[in-house]
């Protein structure tokens, strides 16, 4: 598939861009020649800070004044936003509801959900007036089924599932592309505990989703590019599973 739609002037906002899918989407989108806000709370790595093409931010975007703040920054050095990867998340540690105490629970909800509001309302209206603008939330087979996390992971992811679907609802004739990814099992930083010890329970994921593996955040990251392209255009509100097939069972 040709990537010419992609030149320097692309401009791309991708949250969680430090580590994991985030840091994958972000080098990919450089690598074509696009240009890369990226906002994190970690440190972010030299494959990023070395080029000119990056600019990076750091804040906490379940909070709306560092995510209006984080909007400005990218407005200020790059002019706007063409393309908004929402990719940032946090696990819940698969906690049931009695597991779960308030501070949990809304710190999930702020991280996972706010977070995707507050920037999409801050970004959108400058898409509305240029009448076009890609946006693409991070999901997951969480937020499809249940056993991907545990209560506040779950609800939100599938609350980003329905933000995804209204969104594209009311926005697809005014030129915008909304889209959500529901990845499976990523081999990431944020699931590194599965890891830990034995690494029994990575195995034991590996071994329950039908292609037999954990997958790469750059796998993520094509499927993120491919929808983010003119050949997508005809997919608005889709969730997109990449789960090695989990789902299907």
């Amino acid at each position: 598939m040709s990537h010419e739609w992609i030149t320097e002037k692309t401009r791309v906002f991708v949250t969680g861009a430090a580590s994991g899918i985030g840091l994958a989407q972000a080098q990919l989108f450089l690598a074509h020649g696009a240009r890369v806000f990226g906002v994190d709370q970690q440190p972010f790595p030299e494959s990023l800070t070395d080029t000119p093409f990056f600019s990076g931010f750091s804040g906490d975007l379940s909070q709306a004044d560092d995510c209006a703040a984080a909007v400005a920054a990218c407005e200020k050095q790059f002019g706007g936003v063409d393309i908004l990867l929402n990719t940032a998340g946090k696990l819940d540690g698969y906690s049931t509801i009695l597991e779960t105490d308030h501070t949990m629970w809304h710190e999930i909800l702020d991280t996972n959900v706010s977070s995707m509001f507050y920037l999409t309302k801050a970004i959108l209206p400058a898409m509305l007036a240029a009448q076009k603008g890609t946006i693409i939330n991070m999901a997951s087979i969480a937020g499809l089924v249940a056993g991907g996390g545990g209560i506040a992971y779950t609800a939100t992811k599938h609350a980003i599932i329905g933000f995804t679907k209204q969104l594209a609802l009311d926005h697809a004739s005014q030129g915008i592309s909304v889209k959500a990814i529901a990845p499976g099992a990523i081999k990431t930083p944020m699931n590194q505990a599965d890891f830990a010890g034995d690494g029994a329970m990575a195995q034991w994921v590996a071994d329950e989703t039908p292609v037999k593996r954990w997958a790469l955040p750059e796998e993520v990251a094509e499927l993120t590019l491919f929808l983010a392209s003119p050949q997508a255009s005809y997919l608005q509100g889709a969730i997109v599973p990449i789960d090695g097939g989990w789902t299907l069972k």
